[in-house]
C-alpha cells in the first residue's frame, strides 16, 4: 500500500523530494505535515515491496526508512538500494535498539534515529544528511585540487567517485566523505571526534560509535585489513589515519 499525496504548490518541483517508508499510517501523515510546512515535497510508502519500488522508480533527495516493515524489512531493502543508489538514508530504529543502528550504518545508512523522536529532531537531521552531500559537492567544485592520489587510491572530489588499483569503488556519502578527510589529512592521525565534527554535522555523545563502523565499512570495500591495515591505520584510543 502507497501514499501518492504529495503538494501542488507552484514551487513543488524545486522541492527537495524526500521519500518515508514506514507503515505506520498516523506517522507517516504526522511526519508529512510537519515536513511540508518546511518545503519538503513528500511521499510515503508502507510497506517493503512498494517502498523498494519507489525507491527505484524516481530520484529522491533522501529516504527515511524504518527498519520493521510488512514483507521486506528496512535491512533488505537498504542492501538493495545500496547496488543502484547512494541517495542519503536516514533509518527509524526501536527504541535503545544498539545492534539496529549499528547494522544499519554497516549496510551504507548515513544516520539513525530511535522512534521517540521529536518532528524538530527528525528536521534537524533530515537538515543535516541533506546539508552535508549538499556542502561537500558545493566544495568540491570550489576546490583547487580536484583529485587526491595516495598509492593506489585515487579519490575525484568533483564526481564524488573512488577507485583503488583501478577498481571503482562504491561508497555511502558518508563513507566517501569520511575518507576524504583521512586523506586530506594522510599522514596524520584524526581523532574520532575531529572526524565526527567534520562528517556527521550533528550531537554526538562520548560513546558514538558510527566512526567505527564507518570505517570497518571503509576496510571491507578497500580490502584492507584491520590487524595488518595498508591503508586505514587505527591509532588505539585515538583514532585513524590514512598511511
Amino acid at each position: 500500500m502507497e501514499d501518492r499525496s504529495q503538494t501542488s504548490t507552484a514551487g513543488a518541483n524545486n522541492r527537495q523530494r524526500i521519500l518515508i517508508i514506514d507503515d505506520d499510517l498516523k506517522f507517516c501523515r504526522l511526519i508529512s505535515d510537519y515536513l511540508q510546512r518546511y518545503g519538503f515535497d513528500i511521499q510515503s510508502a508502507h510497506d517493503g515491496d512498494s517502498g523498494l519500488r519507489l525507491t527505484a522508480e524516481k530520484q529522491w533527495d533522501a529516504i527515511i526508512l524504518d527498519v520493521m516493515l510488512p514483507g521486506m524489512d528496512g535491512f533488505e531493502i537498504l542492501k538493495r538500494l545500496r547496488d543502484y543508489s547512494q541517495v542519503p538514508v536516514l533509518m527509524l530504529t526501536a527504541l535503545g535498539d544498539e545492534t539496529d543502528r549499528i547494522v544499519g550504518l554497516e549496510i551504507g545508512a548515513d544516520d539513525y534515529l530511535p522512534k521517540t523522536f521529536s518532528p524538530r529532531e527528525l528536521l534537524a537531521r533530515l537538515r543535516a544528511v541533506l546539508r552535508r552531500t549538499g556542502r561537500a559537492a558545493q566544495t568540491s567544485a570550489a576546490a583547487s585540487e580536484t583529485e587526491i592520489i595516495a598509492g593506489k587510491l585515487e579519490i575525484k572530489l568533483l564526481s564524488r567517485s573512488v577507485t583503488y588499483d583501478g577498481e571503482l569503488i562504491s561508497l555511502t556519502p558518508v563513507e566517501f566523505d569520511l575518507l576524504v578527510v583521512l586523506a586530506q589529512a594522510r599522514g596524520r592521525i584524526k581523532t574520532r571526534e575531529q572526524l565526527l565534527n567534520e562528517i556527521r554535522d550533528r550531537n554526538y555523545d562520548t560513546y558514538d560509535r558510527s566512526i567505527d563502523v564507518h570505517i570497518s565499512a571503509l576496510r571491507k570495500k578497500l580490502g584492507d585489513d584491520s590487524k595488518n591495515p595498508h591503508l586505514i591505520k587505527t591509532v588505539r584510543s585515538v583514532g585513524y589515519m590514512l598511511v
